[in-house]
């Protein structure tokens, strides 16, 4: 029975690990906006990059570069990080599971992709095209 629980285990880890980083619609989040106050920081004028981010988070690090280099890119999209520590609340409450997550956001400030683990830069662009 014992050998049976790992194998199981890791045959649901490897889906997991290739979808690491690659941007999904949620269906939960349809019509969710968040705002400047929620998120420490103003939102852009065509879309909003928000970053979920922990202090000792390793590819937290890379995927700031990555956001903020694709804000600097495209005129009117902002990139914010908000400190998950700090905001358990909206944590909770956007069921962020892991860091970094990044969100998304249309100028309204609707979220309309997400994205766990350190996206692309690629994909990043990509999805903005939802939000702009």
């Amino acid at each position: 029975m014992c050998r049976a629980v790992p194998a199981a285990a890791g045959a649901r880890a490897e889906p997991y690990e290739r979808r690491k980083g690659r941007t999904r619609v949620r269906g939960h989040e349809d019509g969710r906006r968040l705002g400047a106050a929620e998120l420490g920081g103003e939102l852009g004028e065509r879309a909003t990059l928000v970053q979920f981010s922990s202090a000792f988070c390793v590819p937290c690090r890379a995927t700031r570069r990555v956001l903020a280099e694709v804000a600097a890119m495209v005129p009117g999209v902002t990139h914010v990080e908000v400190d998950a520590e700090a905001h358990l609340d909206l944590v909770r409450e956007l069921e962020i599971l892991r860091t970094p997550t990044v969100l998304v956001l249309d100028a309204g400030g609707r979220v309309v992709r997400r994205a766990a683990g350190q996206p692309r830069k690629a994909d990043v662009i990509a999805a903005l095209g939802e939000a702009v």
